[in-house]
């Protein structure tokens, strides 16, 4: 047994929204023993405005957010990855880049809140949403015992928290 973090790497095309929102959760929920971070394949450069309001909301310091490559986990000093998860629809279907430790793979996809382009306030209600669908994901994931799952016990108990309320 090692006392390293399970890390986590979330993954949604643009990495700005979801992907973020789905880092800053594992890594507030997570306690010691998870590590989550979080990529795109074709990063947009910022993370989204409303992303970064709801993080500030939640007392969530947003310094460290940024929008990166997915390639930035394929090096050979890249910190080992033990799941990847997919967000949304388009990071599901691409060809992934192949991580060191061959990861569990999960897919959770959710609607973009980034799509909202209203008002401010219905942005953060997209993103509110959106917040509060992967907070039941990653809670329900933190609950699994997974030292007590062999992987094919914890594939599917992935899959089953990637069905839950608000599949996309």
């Amino acid at each position: 047994m090692t006392d390293r973090p399970f890390t986590i790497l979330v993954l949604c095309t643009g990495n700005s929204a979801r992907s973020i929102l789905g880092e800053a959760l594992f890594n507030h929920l997570g306690g010691n023993g998870v590590r989550a971070f979080s990529a795109g394949s074709k990063p947009k450069g910022v993370p989204h405005p409303g992303a970064l309001r709801l993080l500030a909301r939640r007392g969530i310091d947003t310094a460290a957010f940024r929008s990166k490559s997915w390639d930035a986990f394929t090096a050979p000093d890249s910190p080992p990855i033990d799941l990847a998860i997919t967000v949304c629809g388009n990071a599901a279907s691409e060809a992934c880049p192949v991580f060191l430790g061959s990861p569990l793979k999960a897919h959770w996809g959710l609607p973009d809140p980034a799509d909202v382009t209203d008002c401010e306030a219905d942005v953060d209600a997209a993103f509110e949403e959106t917040w509060r669908l992967l907070e039941l994901r990653v809670r329900a994931f933190l609950a699994l015992d997974r030292a007590a799952m062999d992987p094919r016990e914890l594939q599917a108990g992935l899959a089953g928290i990637g069905a839950m309320d608000g599949a996309a």
